[in-house]
Order: C-alpha cells, then structure tokens, then sequence
C-alpha cells in the first residue's frame, strides 16, 4: 500500500511528468501546489534523477525561485481580490455567469448583503446564493438604481393611462397633473436622461389632452429661464 502522503508525481530522466494514475479527487478539483508539495516534488526530483546528466544545484534554486515568486504573485491576488469583495458590501452588483455545457450567459443583480471567504477566494452573497467575487462585471451607483427605479414605477403609471380619446378631466386630470408635477420638480435631470424617450413623448401627450380639455394654454418640459 502507498503512502498516504506520498508526492503525486512521476520523476523520469530527472524530471516531472505527469501521473496518468490520478485520484478522483484530483481530476475533479486540482487544488494547485503549495510551499510544501514543491519541495517534496523537488526531493524526488533530486532522488531519482538521472545519474548520468544530473541537474545542478543552480538549477534547482532558479525553480525554487520562480516557484516562490509565482506563489507571492498569487498571494497578492487573493489579497485584492478578498479587498474588493470587501469593498462591495451593501452595493448593487451585476454577476455574469457563463454555462460552459449550454454555451449560454446569465446575470444576476442583486444588493451585496455579505462576503464569505473559501480556499482563497471571496464570494459575494446576493439574495442567500454565494457568487465567485471575479464573476461581477458591474458594480452600479446607489443613485443610479434609484433613477432605474423610479423610472419604472413612473412608466408603469403611464401604461395604466386609457388612449387620448378616452382621457377626461374629471378621471384623469388629477393623476395627469401629479405626474407632470414628478417628471418637472422632483425627477433629476439623470433620472430624465435614462427615461425611454417614448414614455415623455406620451406624458406629453396626455398633458397636453388635459390641457385642450380645460381651454388652457400647452405645458411643455421645458425649463423656465
């Protein structure tokens, strides 16, 4: 029976190949080497090298070195990446995730509530489902959600609005006049910005229908001077 912490390799002529044998565990999820799994290959490395062209000392510290400064380089990683997972908490977020079996792409979008930490990676829980830190694609302004919102509820109230020909002032002139009071005092100007400009075509429309009714002058969006 093998030892259970033996080095999963296969030394040949001094140097590392591949094993074919693998576990289960090892081709589901390779978990990458660290400090401790090197030094053991290299060991093995040096035990069953070829004693005709032996390696020299040289070369075994030119790969101890490169492997130590590829490790710091993956530290320094992980170290920003669990930084800015950090930094996303209680912002709104968009998550891109690609099926590589279906060849297809979802997104989800969602307010960051915490960040769990595994295996040196950060993921970000949205709604109670946890998602890989490097799979957000967006990061989006408070304001810019609340515009989103309100814009949304303002289109809705506008789809509930009969035609032209069916407005009347004594059912409809009151919600009209309030909507024209939103869009013009209390709408920002980035909020009219993101507007589908149909829905103001068509709040104009209905604006104007009120203001034909009662024999007034047209309202218009304009900013007063």
């Amino acid at each position: 029976m093998s030892d259970v912490n033996s080095v999963s390799a296969i030394i040949k002529n001094g140097e590392v190949v591949n094993g074919e044998n693998k576990t289960k565990s090892e081709n589901a999820a390779p978990t990458g080497y660290d400090k401790d799994s090197f030094l053991k290959i290299l060991v093995a490395q040096m035990k069953y090298q070829d004693p005709m062209e032996p390696t020299s000392n040289t070369e075994y510290i030119s790969q101890y070195a490169t492997f130590t400064q590829v490790e710091q380089l993956n530290n320094m990683a992980n170290s920003m990446s669990l930084s800015r997972a950090s930094e996303l908490v209680g912002k709104t977020v968009i998550v891109q995730q690609t099926n590589a079996d279906k060849g297809t792409t979802s997104e989800v979008q969602g307010t960051v509530d915490f960040v769990t930490y595994s295996g040196n990676k950060a993921y970000v829980n949205i709604n109670g489902e946890n998602y890989n830190v490097d799979d957000v694609v967006q990061v989006l302004d408070s304001n810019y959600t609340q515009a989103l919102d309100m814009i949304a509820d303002f289109e809705k109230e506008i789809d509930k609005l009969p035609n032209l020909e069916e407005i009347s002032d004594e059912q409809h002139g009151a919600t009209i006049d309030a909507m024209y009071t939103i869009y013009m005092n209390n709408m920002t100007d980035k909020a009219k910005g993101l507007m589908n400009p149909n829905y103001v075509t068509s709040l104009l429309q209905y604006v104007n229908r009120i203001d034909e009714l009662r024999g007034d002058n047209y309202r218009t969006f304009k900013t007063e001077e």
